[in-house]
């Protein structure tokens, strides 16, 4: 598990979410945009599941660094997938240049009909 430090405020989200995070934030910021995203966050308190919106980007600073964590981790490979399909995030093309390639269509976006990510 991760803490995820952004504007002040610290969240826990799983190692998958947070490495896709801090990726997708670079590929952003060296595009020189900034895009809305929400991630699942466990509340260390009660251990519930719930989410974090987040602007990241070019002048938001995401800080990731392990936690300290008891107990089962929860699984949001879904969420992580999902920061993975945004079409800025980086890709690898054929390995003929050595370049990055980003996606101009994903293939699936952040749904925002969807009740979150954990179960309800």
């Amino acid at each position: 598990m991760r803490c995820i430090t952004y504007a002040g405020e610290t969240v826990v989200t799983s190692d998958d979410v947070a490495e896709a995070l801090i990726t997708l934030t670079a590929a952003i910021a060296e595009r020189g945009r900034a895009d809305a995203i929400t991630i699942p966050i466990v509340f260390e308190k009660n251990g519930e599941i719930g989410e974090a919106s987040l602007v990241i980007g070019v002048g938001n600073d995401v800080l990731s660094v392990a936690t300290d964590w008891e107990g089962p981790e929860p699984d949001f490979a879904f969420a992580a997938a999902q920061l993975r399909h945004h079409p800025l995030f980086p890709r690898e093309d054929d390995g003929a240049s050595g370049d990055i390639a980003y996606d101009v269509e994903p293939e699936t976006f952040w749904d925002p009909d969807l009740d979150g990510f954990g179960p309800r």
